[in-house]
């Protein structure tokens, strides 16, 4: 028994001192690899030292193979993603149109895209009237935009700034609001919001930074008014209660389309020189009758009691012959066509406005 205990603690002793000696062995095989790789690092750094530059041109040859390759692998997936951004964020950026007309009455919409403000040379035999039609703006936004004095103030060469709509760009100041611009420049603040190029600090309450742009669409310069005794501001009442319009809505008035239906210009113009009278296209109440500054003039609302308003815009001054809260039936005189506020000519700017907004005249007159 005691041999035994002998030869047990002899065999232990012999497989402590193999353990040791393996892990011995083992620890000089790590130590020896760690040297043999800082020998190479060491070398490496010598050489790339002593060669400093001699690679660079062969690094720099490999990586543009590497990035072509990488472009030629996933092009079918970036021509994809190109077409599906195009497809989702510009569609629509080519709807701004400047409709044909026969004798330029139109209510105006520039054909610029994306609300840019562009340079344009002026040529030989242009005019601030001719640039002005070519650019679907008016005489005076020309005129604002480059501080000119007159109509006859431009020269051969000379860069002028378009504005892509018909009004004025203002420079924000320290205290503005949007109301208070819009006050300013005699237009509605929700001319100022519904323009999309407009940008505002806090999209919720439409707050303004101090030394921002913004394009005013139908805005005048507060120096460049001029008063016109004419003039008298629209009043708006509620429509009769029961006053209901019935059947198809009739043409408002005689004339040729001039401008048609578009995303910017949600209306139909109809034009003719020979001012004839504006009718209600269905009968209804007079809700709204008088000037608006915003660029439609002389104009007078219908509610038609079933959903529906009308719109007559333009109108020849003195001419209106309703008053809010009157009723009419269809048919009946409401104005004289004319070209006052944001026009060109003679001409009547007509709205449709539904139950779920403004929509193409013609999809309902008969």
């Amino acid at each position: 028994m005691f041999e035994l205990k002998e030869l047990i603690a002899a065999e232990m002793k012999l497989i402590s001192e193999f353990l040791k000696l393996e892990g011995l062995a083992v620890t000089r095989l790590f130590k020896w690899t760690l040297g043999w790789a800082g020998w190479i690092k060491l070398l490496i750094s010598k050489m790339m030292y002593r060669q400093r530059g001699r690679f660079s041109q062969s690094f720099v040859n490999a990586s543009m193979a590497f990035l072509f390759f990488v472009v030629i692998l996933f092009s079918g997936t970036l021509e994809n993603l190109v077409v599906n951004s195009e497809g989702s964020e510009n569609s629509g950026s080519n709807y701004l149109l400047v409709a044909a007309n026969q004798s330029g009455a139109s209510t105006l919409v520039s054909n610029l895209s994306k609300g840019e403000t562009t340079e344009y040379r002026v040529q030989e035999g242009d005019t601030v009237s001719s640039i002005a039609l070519k650019f679907g703006v008016n005489i005076d936004t020309i005129m604002w935009e480059n501080s000119l004095k007159s109509v006859d103030a431009i020269k051969v060469n000379q860069i002028l700034k378009i504005l892509p709509v018909t009004g004025v760009r203002h420079t924000v100041k320290r205290g503005e609001t949007i109301y208070s611009i819009a006050k300013s420049h005699q237009v509605d603040a929700q001319n100022i919001i519904d323009y999309p190029f407009n940008a505002f600090s806090n999209d919720e309450t439409f707050a303004l930074s101090a030394g921002q742009e913004l394009i005013i669409p139908d805005g005048i310069k507060p120096k460049e008014i001029i008063v016109d005794t004419t003039r008298y501001t629209a009043r708006t009442v509620a429509p009769i209660p029961g006053v209901v319009g019935e059947g198809n809505f009739m043409w408002p008035t005689a004339g040729y389309i001039s401008q048609k239906y578009a995303w910017y210009h949600q209306a139909v113009d109809i034009a003719n020189k020979s001012n004839p009278n504006i009718v209600a296209s269905q009968g209804g109440t007079v809700t709204t009758a008088g000037w608006n500054a915003g660029g439609y003039g002389n104009y007078v609302i219908v509610d038609h009691g079933n959903g529906y308003r009308t719109l007559y815009a333009h109108m020849i001054n003195n001419s209106i012959s309703v008053k809010p809260g009157e009723r009419v039936t269809q048919g009946q005189k409401l104005g004289v066509m004319g070209s006052t506020g944001r026009s060109t000519g003679t001409h009547l700017h007509f709205e449709v406005i539904g139950p779920g907004g403004k929509l193409n005249p013609l999809t309902v007159l008969k």
